[in-house]
This record gives structure tokens, C-alpha cells and sequence, in this order.
């Protein structure tokens, strides 16, 4: 058995790394693969793992005795799945293994807007607490998550997560999605219509796959339907935000702020208008990147393998 590894940089570490994985063949990594060595890097191997990679039909056509194809991700969309499927190739993602920390950094951006540390902490840095006449000196924009509104666009893991920590902080949570679940509901959580969420969030968080119909579903026409104090949160898939209606949005003042992990083309691109649009925070797509995320993540791509081998394929995607 011969494993390709075509994208390993992303998720390792100087201290992991993926030697498990050669008990099950000959073990083959690459730190990163361009699109023009993607079929000759996996020349006759059956296996192979990815994370952004693309495996189209022609990676598929010209490499004929591929088998599995695992990924080092939840999302699966760099994979031609029908192709797949009309090959018999078997693919497995790994799902929820980020679920702790993407949760946890929607919180931090919701923080960020309400607690304002980071911005103080620059001041003080600056000399400017030195210089005060008073103990202490504050941004009036300081407030409280207690008794806002939180509208989740999308329920799965990481989403019901993130309405976990916000009902600790005595927090309203508002769902939007195509399944309601009744049993989910109580009296500080609620699911509702898209409208309904949009006129009623003080904070939107995204939490739902891209698919043709969430593409650019945040743009100008539900921008417009926000509280002109909403904070925009995602750390789903950038496509699903049209930036430059959200950038003018922002430089507008038509909404409080918006803060992403995700955006259309990552890297991010320089003329990106989030760039250079008011009271927009950008990491760059960090919320998987906690060590025990990466961890989890190996775990499972291990798992997935080990049951695919042994006759009992599961986390496939390609059924």
C-alpha cells in the first residue's frame, strides 16, 4: 500500500508528525503540492490524504489506481465527490474536530467588539494611562454579551457550541436553518426565520456550508435588514459573505463591525475590500489551528484509515 501525503505543512507541527501512518504502507509526504504535480506525485498510489488540494477528474483519470482519498478537513468541496463516486473512490473527512476551537474564536471576536482589551491594552502601551487625570480612562463603546441577541446562522457542531457558551453568558440565541429541532429550543434559544434573525441579532455568527445557494447570501439586501450596532462573525467559508457589500457596508457605517476567519480567495488577496474597511478584525482562518484540534484532526484521519482497511469505512462522504 502506498500513501501519498499531499499537503502535510498546514497541519503539523516541529513536534507532530505522522509516522502511525506508516504502519499501514509506504509513506510518502509533501509539505505543500501545486496543481501541476498533483497527478505525478500520486502517481500509482492508492491512498491519499489532503487538505486543500485539489482532486478533480482529471487527477482521478490519470491516476487509475487510486482508492481512497482521506482529508485533513471537515469541508470536502476541493474533491470532485460524483466523480468519486462513479470511480468507487472512497473519501473521509474528519468531522468535528475543530469544534472547540472555531467556538472559541467566534467568542474571542465577540469579545473583542464588547470587552475592547486589546484596544485599551494599545493605549496604555501608548503612554496614554500614564498621561490620564483619572484612574482610569475607557472607550463609552464598552458593553455586555449579558442580554444580547445572538442569531447562528446554521445548527451543527460548532454552532451548537457556540449557543452552549452564550446561554452561560446569559445571552439570547436566535437559529436560522433548513431543520428546526424542537428539542434544542428553550426559553433563551429559539429558532426563527432568516428575517427574523437578521432585524433582531445584535451579533450574526455563520455557521453553514457553502453550498450555491449560501453563496453570497450575506450581502447588501441582508446587510440592509441588520441593527445598525450588529457585529457580523465568520468563521464558515468566506464565499458565503459578498466582501466588497460588507466592506461598504462597514466604511458606511450601516453595521458596528464584522470579524472573519474566512475569506473568498485564501490567501487573502491585496485588493480584498476587508482590507480597508472600518471595524473589520481578519485572522487568517485560524479558528482549526489550536494544537488540540491538530491532534484531533490526526487522530481521526488514523481512524478513518485503519477502519477502511480493515473493512469498516467510516466519515465517508462519498457513499
Amino acid at each position: 500500500m502506498k500513501i501519498v501525503v499531499l499537503d502535510a505543512h498546514a497541519v503539523l507541527s516541529e513536534d507532530m508528525n505522522l509516522d502511525r501512518l506508516k504502519e499501514f504502507g509506504e509513506l510518502e509526504i509533501y509539505d505543500r503540492t501545486p496543481p501541476e504535480l498533483t497527478a505525478q506525485r500520486i502517481g500509482d498510489a492508492e491512498m491519499i490524504i489532503i487538505n486543500k488540494t485539489v482532486i478533480d477528474r482529471n487527477v482521478m483519470d490519470a491516476c487509475p489506481n487510486l482508492k481512497y482519498i482521506g482529508l485533513f478537513a471537515t469541508g470536502y468541496n476541493v474533491v470532485d465527490i460524483a466523480s468519486a463516486k462513479e470511480k468507487n473512490i472512497v473519501v473521509c473527512n474528519a468531522p468535528a474536530y475543530s469544534t472547540a476551537g472555531v467556538a472559541q474564536l467566534v467568542i474571542a471576536f465577540m469579545l473583542h467588539f464588547y470587552s475592547m482589551a486589546d484596544a485599551h491594552s494599545s493605549r496604555v502601551h501608548a503612554g496614554e494611562w500614564q498621561q490620564s487625570a483619572d484612574f482610569c480612562f475607557y472607550n463609552r463603546q464598552i458593553g455586555e454579551l449579558s442580554g444580547k441577541t445572538l442569531g447562528l446562522i446554521g445548527f451543527g457542531n460548532i454552532a451548537r457550541q457556540v449557543a452552549r457558551i452564550a446561554l452561560a453568558f446569559d445571552m439570547e440565541v436566535i437559529v436560522y436553518n433548513r431543520t428546526v429541532y424542537p428539542e434544542s429550543e428553550s426559553e433563551h434559544l429559539h429558532f426563527v426565520t432568516l428575517e427574523e434573525l437578521y432585524h433582531n441579532s445584535d451579533i450574526i455568527s455563520i455557521h453553514c456550508p457553502l453550498f450555491v445557494e449560501t453563496k453570497g447570501m450575506i450581502n447588501r439586501a441582508a446587510i440592509a435588514q441588520m441593527k445598525p450596532n450588529a457585529i457580523l462573525i465568520n468563521t464558515a467559508r468566506g464565499p458565503i459573505v459578498n466582501e466588497q457589500d460588507l466592506a461598504d457596508a462597514l466604511n458606511a457605517g450601516r453595521i458596528q463591525g464584522a470579524a472573519v476567519d474566512v475569506v473568498s480567495s485564501e490567501p487573502i488577496l491585496a485588493d480584498n475590500p476587508l482590507l480597508s474597511a472600518r471595524n473589520c478584525v481578519i485572522t487568517p482562518h485560524i479558528g482549526w489551528a489550536g494544537r488540540e484540534s491538530r491532534e484531533r484532526l490526526l487522530n481521526i484521519v488514523y481512524d478513518n484509515i485503519k477502519n477502511y482497511l480493515e473493512g469498516h469505512i467510516i466519515n465517508c462522504v462519498s457513499k
